[in-house]
């Protein structure tokens, strides 16, 4: 049957580590990433979850918090700390190198997507990292204290806000980066990583064609949940569930992706709603979702892939 053609959407750590495990099962994904958190602090460019699946996928990153860099220094930080910057954004002296390159290049006329591949390509990276789009999509939060920037609401104020609706500033006017919907068209596999499906996955099917593209693609369509017994496995996905008016589970992400995903994978906390998911029309797979290591991560990316219809050796 030869190697299968995996397409993944991502955003932060769920999709970083659902990546790694293709790549590991020995298959060279494209990996969409959402853009919708890129902010700009200090006067670099910073795109959060494309860093995290790059230094994912590049074997770099903190495993301990499940972003950054490991054995980062804070120097640069503590400096402008003493020179009355405000640093409530924690950036390590090496993760700064990534977001001086990529705001050099960027003002020197650059893409995102360029620069996002030369930026994989210096670290080692086989997999293809596409940011959904280059133009500036930004997810905004509205909250009863008001519309924040994302980073404000997930970082600043620690995501303990009520949301009330998710704004994508510009997503309307935005384009697919080169090669975004090929890689969705073309794909045998197209998986949705256990991302948050209000703030990864949907600016990323938020750009105008991606959505269209994953309703027509002939891949077939996997998506593992974010939640685990009724909780998010990282980040705030349970509570704007509840605040939102969905469900608070596995079935509750499913009547999300009703139309755009053949194949729902769910833990085995959740096995009692394989049923009702069954019934929204979705083909359920039980396992282990907890993607604790590589060894996990390779697992569940080969058991993705199998049901999939793409078995590996």
């Amino acid at each position: 049957m030869g190697v299968p053609r995996v397409t993944v959407l991502a955003g932060g750590v769920g999709g970083a580590r659902v990546a790694h495990g293709v790549v590991l099962a020995g298959v060279r994904p494209d990996v969409v990433v959402n853009v919708g958190d890129d902010t700009e602090l200090h006067g670099l460019w910073i795109s959060p979850d494309l860093d995290t699946v790059l230094y994912t996928l590049a074997g770099l990153n903190d495993e301990e918090r499940g972003w950054g860099l490991r054995g980062e220094t804070y120097a640069t930080l503590t400096q402008l700390a003493a020179l009355g910057e405000d640093t409530w954004f924690t950036l390590g002296d090496k993760d700064l190198a990534t977001h001086i390159a990529r705001t050099a290049r960027l003002r020197a006329g650059a893409a995102l997507s360029e620069v996002t591949a030369q930026l994989a390509a210096a670290l080692g990276v086989t997999a293809r990292l596409l940011p959904v789009t280059d133009d500036r999509v930004a997810t905004l939060v509205d909250t009863p204290s008001g519309r924040l920037a994302f980073q404000e609401y997930f970082v600043r104020r620690r995501h303990a806000d009520a949301v009330l609706d998710v704004v994508f500033e510009g997503i309307e006017e935005a384009r697919p980066a080169p090669g975004v919907l090929d890689a969705v068209a073309g794909a045998d596999v197209l998986v949705v990583a256990p991302s948050n499906p209000f703030l990864s996955v949907f600016p990323v099917l938020g750009v105008p064609g991606v959505r269209e593209a994953v309703r027509t693609t002939t891949a077939r369509r996997v998506a593992v949940s974010p939640i685990v017994g009724g909780q998010a496995v990282k980040g705030p996905a349970a509570q704007i569930l509840e605040t939102l008016g969905h469900d608070v589970s596995a079935l509750g992400v499913a009547r999300l992706y009703t139309g755009l995903v053949d194949v729902m994978v769910v833990d085995d906390a959740d096995a009692a709603l394989a049923p009702a998911i069954r019934d929204l029309g979705f083909d359920v797979v039980v396992t282990d979702t907890i993607m604790g290591g590589a060894a996990g991560r390779e697992r569940l990316a080969r058991e993705l892939l199998a049901v999939a219809g793409h078995p590996l050796p």
